[in-house]
């Protein structure tokens, strides 16, 4: 049995004219600003003109711990699109764009895999409509007009050893994290360190994704921190005048993508915040949007639901007004198998025992997502290699856990392999048992918030910070900004901040190495442990194979 590559399969795709796509969501020819004859921008106007309309329902879709073996949240997300439009429902799927760096790296694309993918994948992965583009370039603008105005007599007083706005690039490149600026002499300015994060790290595309209006976002930019003075006072974007220029290069960044699935359904694809260092969401404007257009609306956030669930119910649900009527939790047998202790060459071998001893890492998932009061089901995405023993054995862990594990077969069969999914995910909605409430209050300390994450969701003894740290969370807070949410920055290998630790752990500390101020996105980032807010590339990154195209 041969089977054919995802990229094979993406360029045999039957696509529709993105008008055609755009018509079974009722969204007129007019309102879509094409790019080529299969991806279109919505325009503005038409957001608005929908605000009055009825929201539809919303579905998450996130997923146990990643592993080598693969676990496949896009390609369910999108299998899961397709059958609820096979049953006969209006549904539209919303996942993020992908970011170079990882798909040049070690993850490749993000449109997901088989027979539930959306194209066009090589655009999608590449350079889509370039908004990626755009965030880096008004990241950087931002970055050039610092610098220029400590050059030009800085009169705004900033401290040139207290500038806390790093430049970005989309690219994993670990040389540049941390580098000496304005060198070669007083033309250049004045010598200071500096560093690169990777572009879905850049505060700009969190804001992008978290603001609701163009408005809102130019706002937004103008309260980024981007220095503070000798007195420890802030300097924020708006005082360096940036917040106007950066509007408009974002400004065709700020409109949704609308694509389609390889079963011609519809797919808004916006914004590409990294999980593990940010908040790991697709835009607020495109889930918005896709709610007042289709009936049920499957969206995906990044890594295990440690990280992206965790981000999506306490940071985007909160700020946006939204909440998930029910959440899919993706797991395979193979990852099972792997946090049971097999070795990946092993994961063909029938291991019953190793996927029994793995499991606990998607238990400890299903109980985290109960926290949050919204009602989950288990989606096992299938492997040609499982056997039956094996998914009988994760169907029953689950049942023992109080909720059901459904094989689906959308890789191979599309559609027609989430059929029993689209089924009970419809029945649990149907049923409104959700009762979705963030896991902590506005009103809580900002330490006690990464407490609360810590404990309740990676099940961490204790939470590890300096008196440095918690000072500048206390100062934060006398500043006003006690009320934001908290975004973790930590390893999506494990629950804890060892990547090789994996199942469920107990009896583990979360160290914070540093905390920083997004005031303009609206929330604190706590990185923990060694996790990096630019990427390296592994030792043979995926770029080295594409030499023989």
């Amino acid at each position: 049995m041969s089977f054919k590559s995802d990229i094979e399969i993406a360029r045999g795709a039957n696509k529709l004219p993105i008008q055609d796509i755009g018509a079974k969501l009722d969204i007129p020819s007019a309102d879509l600003l094409p790019f080529g004859h299969d991806k279109a921008k919505v325009s503005e106007a038409f957001i608005k003109s929908v605000q009055g309309n009825k929201d539809g329902k919303l579905i998450l879709v996130t997923a146990i711990n990643p592993t080598p073996a693969g676990e496949g949240k896009t390609t369910t997300t999108v299998g899961l699109g397709d059958g609820l439009n096979a049953i006969g429902k209006k549904a539209a799927v919303c996942i993020r764009e992908a970011s170079l760096g990882p798909c040049f790296g070690m993850k490749g694309g993000a449109a997901g895999g088989g027979y539930a993918q959306v194209v066009p994948m090589e655009e999608m992965n590449l350079h889509f409509t370039g908004d990626f583009h755009a965030i880096t370039s008004a990241h950087n603008l931002l970055s050039a007009m610092i610098d220029n105005h400590i050059y030009w007599g800085n009169e705004l007083e900033i401290d040139t050893r207290r500038v806390v706005w790093r430049r970005v690039m989309d690219m994993n490149d670990r040389a540049l994290r941390t580098i000496t600026a304005s060198l070669g002499g007083v033309a250049n300015g004045f010598p200071r360190e500096a560093g690169f994060d990777i572009t879905v790290a850049s505060e700009v595309m969190a804001i992008l994704c978290l603001s609701n209006d163009l408005d809102d976002l130019k706002e937004r930019l103008g309260n980024i921190i981007v220095a503070y003075r000798r007195d420890r006072s802030a300097v924020y974007a708006r005082d360096i005048k940036a917040d106007g220029a950066m509007t408009v290069l974002l400004q065709q960044a700020m409109q949704p993508n609308l694509v389609q699935t390889l079963e011609n359904n519809p797919a808004f694809v916006h914004g590409g915040p990294f999980a593990n260092i940010a908040h790991g969401c697709n835009s607020v404007v495109a889930t918005k949007t896709a709610l007042k257009v289709a009936d049920y609306v499957v969206t995906e956030a990044g890594f295990g639901a440690d990280l992206g669930a965790e981000k999506f119910m306490n940071i985007k649900c909160r700020k946006a007004g939204i909440s998930p009527e029910a959440v899919v939790i993706v797991a395979t047998v193979r990852a099972m198998k792997m946090n049971g202790g097999v070795a990946k060459a092993d994961l063909n071998n029938e291991n019953v025992d190793a996927v029994n001893a793995g499991c606990p890492n998607l238990g400890r998932h299903i109980a985290n997502m109960k926290k949050f009061g919204v009602p989950a089901v288990v989606a096992i995405n299938h492997f040609v290699t499982d056997t039956d023993a094996e998914v009988e054995a994760v169907k029953a862990y689950v049942a023992a856990q109080g909720a059901e594990a459904i094989l689906c077969k959308h890789w191979a069969h599309g559609s027609k392999g989430t059929e029993e999914l689209s089924h009970k995910v419809v029945e649990m909605i149907e049923g409104g048992s959700a009762q979705y409430a963030p896991l902590y209050p506005d009103d809580m300390g900002l330490f006690a918030k990464m407490e609360t994450i810590a404990k309740e969701i990676y099940r961490a003894d204790e939470v590890l910070a300096d008196k440095k740290i918690r000072d500048q969370l206390k100062q934060w807070e006398e500043a006003g900004y006690g009320n934001l949410p908290v975004c973790m920055a930590k390893t999506q290998y494990s629950f804890s901040t060892d990547p090789n630790l994996r199942g469920a752990p107990t009896g583990h500390s979360l160290p914070i190495r540093e905390v920083r101020l997004s005031a303009g996105a609206g929330f604190i980032v706590a990185i923990c442990g060694e996790i990096m807010t630019m990427p390296g590339l592994p030792r043979t990154p995926i770029s080295r194979s594409h030499h023989a195209r």
